[in-house]
């Protein structure tokens, strides 16, 4: 990459209800001497939210032209602007075409795949780092998966041969993260998500078998592991296809699952009742449009005090070839959807500036490609985000 960028980060989409806490994010953390600008379509509402006094730059996620000239000023761009299949495409385009870092917040996975195929060489044979779904969907899912397999291998001497994480969260959603899911649904892409191995190299290269292992689960069951109830994870159908990637590109495959975990089973059957009601109503369009008109919108989200007062926390349980087993929990204070993501996806950029800056070498992955967060992030964002709160532990 050449060293005369004008900008170490461009955000981008800084308008919208994530952008606006990125800016915000920025302005309190960046790291010193880290060169920024806020981007997207409208000067006046960028303007509007440009509380720590950066540069402005104006582009539509239509504009080759305007993407360009932003791409080519930038060490790594970081978008929330989503749905990203209609806002994204073009803008990875330039990043790519000017050998530019890139990160964001999708967890449209069949747009991730399209990027791969698209992207996925040249920007290997570039070392460029384009690495989508650096938020909630799928950070703390794809580092507590490696670090577990990593610790079976190291610490128990074996090799990891299956990962369950369980998850418990709390906080707000908001309607950039609604949008994207309708998008899917308009544009019949639920079909193509449901492959649980999309987003490795060759998807179809895996056996019936190992499809029935990995398929996303449906029901409620009772965990003899964990003494808990348990049932599907709402972003599980997202994080399982990440880390199964990494899993691809590192050399190091196992089995792995997600799970919501419950006091109760009463709970656990009311949630996924819950959650199929839902998804029969949004699966029509005249469910859509009731939907639309009841839950937040683009731009809109929780409130401060919710998205404060939210938190996450994962239990992974790793099981050795040996038949030995070892947990560990990763956890952070705020709303995943919105504190946990803007702290993720912010932290990554800071890596991706950082390591483009100095030309580091980034481990446990060297190279570029369409990557995930643990290939294209490596070790050193989960030293930058213990600093912000989120945290993993061996127990």
């Amino acid at each position: 990459m050449p060293n005369d960028r004008k900008y170490d980060i461009v955000l981008y989409g800084a308008s919208g209800f994530t952008g606006r806490q990125t800016v915000e994010y920025c302005g309190q953390f960046a790291p010193s001497g880290l060169r920024w600008a806020i981007a997207g379509r409208n000067r006046s509402k960028l303007e509007s939210v440009n509380s720590a006094g950066a540069d402005v730059l104006v582009a539509d996620a239509q504009d080759d032209n305007a993407l360009n000239s932003l791409a080519e000023q930038a060490r790594v761009v970081l978008s929330t602007a989503g749905p990203f299949a209609l806002y994204g495409t073009k803008l990875v385009d330039a990043c790519v075409r000017h050998r530019t870092h890139y990160c964001d917040i999708t967890g449209e996975t069949p747009w991730i795949r399209r990027q791969i195929d698209r992207h996925h060489a040249q920007a290997a044979a570039d070392g460029t780092r384009i690495v989508p779904g650096c938020g909630f969907d799928s950070i703390p899912s794809d580092f507590g998966a490696w670090l577990m397999a990593r610790h079976v291998r190291d610490q128990l001497q074996s090799e990891c041969v299956g990962v369950s994480a369980y998850f418990r969260v709390g906080g707000g959603i908001n309607g950039g993260t609604l949008a994207s899911l309708f998008h899917m649904l308009e544009t019949n892409q639920m079909a193509i998500a449901r492959d649980p191995f999309l987003l490795d190299p060759d998807p179809a290269a895996h056996a019936a078998e190992e499809r029935a292992r990995n398929a996303d689960p449906t029901g409620v069951r009772y965990d003899e592991d964990l003494k808990r109830w348990v049932g599907p994870f709402l972003m599980g159908s997202i994080n399982t296809r990440v880390v199964r990637r990494t899993q691809a590109l590192l050399g190091m495959p196992f089995d792995y699952q997600e799970y919501s975990k419950f006091g109760s089973s009463r709970t656990a059957r009311s949630a996924v009742i819950a959650g199929k009601v839902f998804e029969s109503i949004a699966a029509s369009g005249i469910g859509r449009r009731v939907l639309k008109r009841l839950l937040p919108k683009p731009g809109e989200g929780p409130s401060e005090k919710v998205m404060d007062g939210g938190f996450f926390e994962c239990e992974f349980v790793a099981t050795s070839k040996s038949g030995r087993r070892a947990r560990g929990i990763l956890k952070g204070q705020g709303d995943a959807g919105n504190r946990i993501t803007v702290k993720c996806l912010c932290e990554s950029a800071f890596v991706l500036a950082q390591s483009a800056a100095s030309n580091a070498e980034v481990k446990p992955f060297s190279g570029g490609g369409v990557l995930t967060p643990v290939t294209g992030l490596g070790q050193e964002l989960i030293a930058r985000l213990a600093k912000t709160g989120i945290t993993f532990e061996i127990l």
